[in-house]
């Protein structure tokens, strides 16, 4: 077979037969995938804002994303972006833009809520991440660097990240993806192939590849009720500072634990409910309310608004002695 029949058989092999089938299938799925994403980002994309902030001291400025959740102008975007603002301006994709009151903020969570101060604005729907899958469609909208409404696809990753905020507690039930996410993007929505906002995008892994995370929109919809209620978040505190200690194998089995971990008091504020319980610096806390407690995590995670002004029951390692004591919470 000589040169030329040679590419002739290989151009009829590709264009033609079997090949042509696979093509046509691969053609079929591809435009699935885009019409899915195109619909999506049609959806939800006039309802994502560019966030400006102007800060006090130093000067200086931010910027980031945010999405309006309801027709009136309520907006969701990361406590981090406006935090300590002296102004904040929003900036919808059809130009309208106007400076916007922050109605409330959870740095615990990384979430805060604004008031853009219109009405009839371009919305988008709240979706849930409660039956999220791992590998399904994964889509960001935000402002990376200042290039408006980017948009970048992927899949969720994981569920039930936890990810430390920049308060120092954990926010538990992140989502990760690897929709790329840049500086701009915080605030942004992560959204599903039927255009419903199932996060906000709130940090990125520093120097990884496709390693992003989001608060799950379960926990920002449980947040943005209590701030449209209270104007914060009520979390529980003791009026104490712990550090994570490891029980040792005999402490343990001596007083029938479930944990190997416990919180060692550091100090104990002397108005504070720790104080009032008589908890003392050098104890071990190793249940609350009967729940095991291995870290001050999980301390921080039992400290419910629930809890604030009830008797909770803590029990303490004491050098040789467990004991019980009855402590009521206040609020941080």
């Amino acid at each position: 077979m000589d040169i030329d029949r040679e590419l002739q058989f290989i151009l009829d092999d590709t264009q033609g037969g079997t090949a042509s089938a696979g093509a046509s299938g691969d053609g079929a799925l591809l435009d699935a995938y885009s019409h899915a994403v195109v619909s999506a980002v049609e959806r939800v994309a006039p309802a994502v804002v560019h966030i400006e902030v102007e800060f006090a001291q130093p000067q200086r400025a931010g910027n980031g994303s945010g999405v309006a959740f309801t027709p009136d102008g309520l907006l969701l975007t990361n406590s981090h972006v406006v935090h300590g603002a002296r102004s904040i301006r929003a900036t919808f994709a059809d130009g309208l833009t106007r400076e916007v009151d922050l109605i409330g903020e959870d740095p615990d969570t990384d979430i805060a809520v604004l008031r853009f101060g219109a009405s009839g604005v371009n919305s988008a729907a709240l979706g849930s991440s409660r039956a999220l899958r791992v590998g399904q469609l994964a889509i960001a909208i935000g402002n990376p660097y200042g290039f408006q409404h980017t948009v970048t696809t992927g899949v969720v990753s994981a569920l039930g990240r936890s990810l430390r905020s920049q308060s120092g507690r954990l926010i538990d039930d992140v989502l990760q993806t690897d929709a790329a996410l840049n500086p701009g993007n915080s605030g942004g929505p992560l959204v599903d192939s039927r255009g419903h906002v199932i996060g906000i995008n709130t940090a990125i892994i520093p120097g990884a590849q496709g390693i992003c995370f989001a608060t799950a929109i379960d926990t920002v919809k449980l947040v943005v009720v209590q701030i449209l209620r209270d104007g914060r978040v009520r979390r529980g505190y003791l009026g104490l500072a712990g550090a994570n200690q490891v029980l040792g194998r005999r402490t343990v089995r001596h007083f029938e634990l479930a944990n190997v971990r416990a919180v060692r008091v550091e100090s104990v504020d002397k108005n504070g409910p720790a104080a009032q319980a008589g908890v003392e610096s050098g104890d071990l806390i190793v249940h609350f309310d009967r729940e095991p407690v291995n870290g001050i995590d999980d301390l921080h995670r039992l400290l419910t608004a629930e809890r604030i002004g009830r008797s909770s029951r803590l029990t303490l390692i004491r050098r040789t002695q467990k004991i019980e004591l009855e402590v009521q919470p206040g609020e941080r």
